[in-house]
């Protein structure tokens, strides 16, 4: 029996966010033996090399001029710094802590669409969202033991990536998506060639590093891939929330590969997180919004460029 078009949808979401999320994992597991500024580096010059060819296969770079658009900028600029704070948080977390606190980012970009956009929200959405940003507070736990400052760069991350989204919106129709992810992507693996030295040196580089950080940026063009074919396939308000798979597989890989274990506090914040987002999207839904508010964030709810 065939599947339909919106439960191909939601597995190809689901993969994606596998992707993504494997993506961080070898990241992390890399950023143990040298610096963020040096992985930012290395990874991004096999992701800039990747996302450029496939951009000049797809003609996509025929006019680079339009890479000096303003809104091309600021976004390219935010996602600069979100994939910084990003990359510095995964380091220091746990890879399911770092996970929960991005599930935030459609509700940041809800807010920052009222606030910039003049996009009606009514009271129910503004109550989800003070629920998940109350969620965001039980994982961060400012003020108390468990307090980890490193949280604070995962919090700085998301208020970026909103930019980057709001940023998206405005961006003319005109202006192939992969240009601007490969002029992020070169942005960004510049930005971890000035960051190498502030950040304790060159370390040597082993050949097995060498290959987690390509398999890494393949990971992530994967992810991509089965983000665009998952909008193609399915209605975007039902595959929506199948991103919020990105938290199942942090936790999951995360307990794997680096043995943590996500204590009681934190799974509560994450699930008040993902369920304020979720209400969000049937609110949405059923007030015939036709745009859920995840919607308007990226796919991948986290920094994309490397």
């Amino acid at each position: 029996m065939p599947l339909s078009n919106n439960l191909r949808g939601a597995i190809y979401m689901s993969i994606a966010m596998a992707g993504f999320t494997a993506n961080d994992t070898l990241t992390k597991f890399v950023s143990e033996s040298m610096n963020m500024g040096q992985v930012m580096l290395i990874r991004g010059l096999f992701a800039t090399m990747l996302i450029a060819l496939l951009a000049s296969s797809q003609g996509a770079l025929r006019n680079p001029r339009q890479a000096l658009h303003p809104f091309v900028l600021l976004r390219s600029a935010s996602e600069l710094l979100g994939t910084v704070a990003f990359l510095v948080a995964l380091s220091h977390i746990p890879l399911a802590t770092t996970s929960a606190v991005l599930q935030a980012l459609p509700l940041a970009v809800t807010v920052g669409a009222a606030l910039v956009f003049g996009e009606e929200v009514r009271w129910r959405r503004w109550l989800a969202i003070a629920l998940g940003f109350a969620g965001v507070l039980i994982v961060v736990r400012p003020g108390t033991d468990a307090f980890e400052a490193y949280t604070l760069w995962a919090l700085a991350s998301v208020g970026f990536c909103a930019v980057r989204d709001l940023a998206t919106k405005r961006l003319p129709q005109s202006i192939p998506t992969l240009l601007v992810s490969t002029v992020t992507a070169a942005m960004v693996m510049i930005c971890g060639a000035f960051l190498v030295g502030p950040m304790g040196g060159w370390s040597p580089v082993s050949g097995s590093s060498l290959g987690l950080l390509a398999m890494a940026a393949v990971l992530l063009l994967v992810g991509y891939q089965f983000i665009i074919q998952s909008m193609r396939t399915a209605e975007i308000s039902y595959v929506a929330p199948f991103r919020y798979t990105a938290l199942l597989w942090a936790i999951v890989l995360g307990f794997l590969v680096f043995r943590d274990v996500p204590d009681g506090p934190m799974m509560l914040g994450a699930a008040i997180i993902v369920g304020s987002g979720l209400y969000t999207l049937y609110r949405e839904r059923i007030a015939g919004r036709g745009r859920p508010a995840a919607a308007s964030a990226s796919p991948a709810m986290a920094p994309d460029g490397l």
